[in-house]
C-alpha cells in the first residue's frame, strides 16, 4: 500500500502539471495538448449583409456589397476621385497627455501609434512601451469610416482636417481633438476623439452629417488592423496568446488565433448588441466598443494592406446597421477606443467583460479572488514581491489543517516503513502474503496510506490559478522586489532565485519516505528536478512563490514531525 500511495501521489503530482501545461496551450491560443474539446463544425457560410468588410480589400477598407452593385471595385480608394480629398497631404500629429502620447493621421483620422508614458519596454527600458504602431516592422492602427450606398463615403482613407490641443495642460483634465471630412458621396464625417486625465480610454465621437438633397443609409464602421506577429520580446520560453478576441454577452469572451481567421475557420458571435472586438497580448489590449443595444455585425478577417511586414495584416471590425439619415441632419455615433494595459480594477469600469482579456482561463473563478487579496495586501505593503510572499503565507495558513493531515499521515509512513521495507525483503518471493502482511501492518499502526493524497489534491488548482494571477499581471512588469530583482515579470538576471527554489525543492523532496519500489524511488527526484530547471526561465514573481510556498510547507513538515516523535532526516536519491 505504500508504493500504491507513492504512486498515486506521482500521478496526481503528473496530471497536475499536464493539466497546467494543457490550459497553458489553451490559454495561449492553441489547441489543447492532451485533452481538446470537440471539433467544431462550421457550418456553410450564408449570404453576407451589406455591412460585412470584404476579405479582399487590398486598401484596407471595409466593402459593402449593395445590391446595386456600384462601388464593388474594393481596390480603389474611396473618396480619391474628390479634388478637395486629392489636395491636402497626409500628415501626422501628435497629442500628449500624463499618461499617453497619441500619432494620429490626417488620412482619416487613424491613430497610428500610442506610447505609453508610464510604462517602459521590456528590451530597452529607457524607452516607454509602444502598442500600437503603424512603422517598417510593426502594423497596429485603430480606424473607422463610413461605408454604405451605391458611392462613396468618407472612410479612414479620407483626408481630414485637424483641430483642437495637442497637449493636456496642467489644470485640464480633458483633451479634444477633432478630424472633419469633406463632402463624400453627401456625407460629411467629423470624429472627435476626448481623452481624459490619467485613463488609458477614450470617448469617440461619430457626426454623420447628410449634405445631399436625398436620404442617406451610411454605415460606421470601426476596426483594428493588425500583423500577426508575436510582440517584440516575447518570451520563447512560456508564450501567452496574441490575437482578436470577441466579446458578447450572449457567447461571454471568445479568443480566436490569427491561424483560424487566416483559415477562415474563426468561430465567434457575428450579430450582437452589446460587446467589444479587441486585440489581445500578454499584458496589453486594444479594444472598440459601442454603447449597449447599438445593433452592430462583427467580423474577424485577413486583409493585405501592402505592407512589406510578415504576416500582415489580421482585421477585427464592427459596423453599425443601417439607419436612414434626412437631408440636412446629423446622425451622432459614439464609442469607445480603449488602448492600455490590462489593470482588472481599470478593465472593470469600462465595460462589461473587458476585464476578461486578462484571461485565467478555466481557473477564472479561483484567479480572480486570489488577484483581488493580492492587490489588497499590495494596498497595504506597497511592493509587488512582499505582496506575493504575504499572499502565499495566508494560502498556507488556510490550508494549514489539511496540510497537516497530509503531513501527519507522511509521518506515520515514515515511521512505519523500516518495517514495511523488512517485511518485503523477506518476502519478496510471496507476493500474495506480501499484500497481506501490508495491510495487516498498516491496521496495527492506524496508518492510511491514502491519508496524504486528499489534502494536496484540492490545493492543487488554487497554486495552479495562482501562477495564472502571476504571469498575467501587468502589475509585475518592470517592477522590483529586492536588490538584484529589478523587475518581477522576467527571469533573474542571476538565477539565484531559480537555484534557491531548486534547492527547497530537494529538501522537499529528501524529507518524504523513500518509495519501497526503486523505479517510485528515481521518478521521486526526476521530476521535481525536472519541474525546476523550467523555473530558471520564468519570471522571477512566479519562482518567488513557489519558494515561499517550498519553503513553509517544509517548515510545517518538519514541525509535525517532530512533534509526532519521527525525528526528520534526510532520505538521499540512490540511483545505482
Amino acid at each position: 500500500m505504500n508504493d500504491i500511495r507513492r504512486t498515486i501521489l506521482w500521478v496526481i503530482f503528473g496530471f497536475s502539471m499536464v493539466m497546467l501545461w494543457d490550459q497553458w496551450q489553451v490559454y495561449n491560443g492553441k489547441k489543447a495538448t492532451f485533452f481538446p474539446s470537440p471539433a467544431q463544425q462550421t457550418a456553410p457560410s450564408a449570404a453576407q449583409p451589406a455591412s460585412v468588410p470584404g476579405a479582399n480589400n487590398t486598401a484596407g477598407v471595409p466593402t459593402a456589397v449593395v445590391a446595386a452593385g456600384a462601388a464593388a471595385n474594393v481596390a480603389a480608394v474611396p473618396g480619391a476621385a474628390s479634388p478637395v480629398a486629392a489636395a491636402v497631404p497626409k500628415e501626422r500629429i501628435e497629442v500628449t497627455t500624463d499618461v499617453l502620447k497619441l500619432t494620429f493621421e490626417t488620412e482619416g483620422g487613424s491613430l497610428v501609434r500610442t506610447e505609453f508614458l508610464q510604462h517602459a519596454d521590456m528590451d530597452d527600458k529607457r524607452k516607454n512601451f509602444v502598442l500600437l504602431d503603424d512603422s517598417k516592422d510593426r502594423v497596429y492602427m485603430a480606424q473607422t469610416g463610413v461605408i454604405g450606398g451605391v458611392g462613396a463615403f468618407p472612410t479612414h482613407k479620407t483626408p481630414m482636417t485637424v483641430s483642437g490641443a495637442r497637449a493636456l495642460k496642467d489644470g485640464d483634465n480633458e483633451l479634444v481633438v477633432k478630424f472633419t471630412s469633406a463632402d463624400v458621396g453627401g456625407i460629411k464625417l467629423v470624429k472627435t476623439y476626448t481623452l481624459r486625465r490619467g485613463a488609458y480610454d477614450m470617448a469617440v465621437k461619430h457626426e454623420l452629417t447628410n449634405v445631399s438633397s436625398a436620404p442617406l443609409s451610411p454605415q460606421l464602421y470601426l476596426q483594428l488592423v493588425r500583423d500577426g506577429n508575436k510582440p517584440p520580446g516575447e518570451s520563447s520560453f512560456y508564450s501567452t496568446f496574441t490575437g482578436p478576441a470577441v466579446y458578447t454577452e450572449a457567447k461571454k469572451y471568445q479568443k480566436v488565433e490569427f491561424s483560424d481567421v487566416k483559415k477562415k475557420k474563426a468561430e465567434y458571435e457575428k450579430q450582437s448588441a452589446d460587446g467589444y472586438v479587441a486585440m489581445v497580448q500578454h499584458y496589453f489590449a486594444s479594444a472598440w466598443i459601442l454603447p449597449e443595444g447599438v445593433q452592430r455585425t462583427i467580423s474577424l478577417d485577413g486583409v493585405d494592406i501592402g505592407s512589406s511586414v510578415a504576416d500582415c495584416c489580421y482585421r477585427a471590425t464592427v459596423i453599425t446597421v443601417p439607419e436612414a439619415i434626412a437631408p440636412d441632419t446629423t446622425k451622432v455615433i459614439d464609442a469607445k477606443f480603449f488602448a492600455g494595459p490590462q489593470q482588472e480594477t481599470m478593465l472593470t469600469t469600462l465595460t462589461p467583460g473587458l476585464d476578461l482579456v486578462k484571461d485565467y482561463g478555466v481557473l477564472t473563478i479561483l484567479a480572480r479572488p486570489l488577484y483581488w487579496l493580492l492587490d489588497k495586501l499590495h494596498g497595504f505593503i506597497q511592493n509587488w514581491g512582499w505582496s506575493i510572499v504575504a499572499l502565499v503565507v495566508l494560502l498556507k495558513i488556510a490550508f494549514y489543517w489539511l496540510n497537516a493531515k497530509a503531513y501527519a499521515s507522511m509521518a506515520k509512513m515514515k515511521a512505519v516503513n523500516p518495517k514495511i521495507m523488512e517485511m518485503r525483503e523477506r518476502l519478496k518471493d510471496n507476493p500474495q502474503q506480501m499484500q497481506q502482511e501490508m495491510m495487516r501492518i498498516y491496521r496495527e499502526e492506524k496508518v492510511n496510506p491514502m491519508g496524504g493524497c486528499f489534502p494536496i489534491m484540492i490545493q492543487i488548482p488554487v497554486f495552479i490559478a495562482l501562477y495564472w494571477v502571476l504571469l498575467s499581471s501587468v502589475e509585475m512588469r518592470n517592477v522590483p522586489w529586492i536588490l538584484w530583482i529589478k523587475d518581477l515579470s522576467s527571469p533573474d538576471p542571476y538565477f539565484i532565485l531559480p537555484l534557491v527554489m531548486t534547492l527547497t525543492t530537494v529538501l522537499q523532496t529528501a524529507l518524504n519516505p523513500t518509495p519501497t519500489d526503486p523505479m517510485q524511488a528515481k521518478m521521486m527526484w526526476f521530476m521535481p528536478l525536472i519541474f525546476s530547471v523550467m523555473f530558471f526561465f520564468f519570471p522571477a514573481g512566479l519562482v518567488l512563490y513557489w519558494i515561499t510556498n517550498n519553503i513553509l510547507s517544509i517548515a510545517q513538515q518538519w514541525i509535525i514531525n517532530t512533534r509526532m516523535g519521527v525525528p526528520p532526516q534526510f532520505n538521499l536519491p540512490k540511483f545505482s
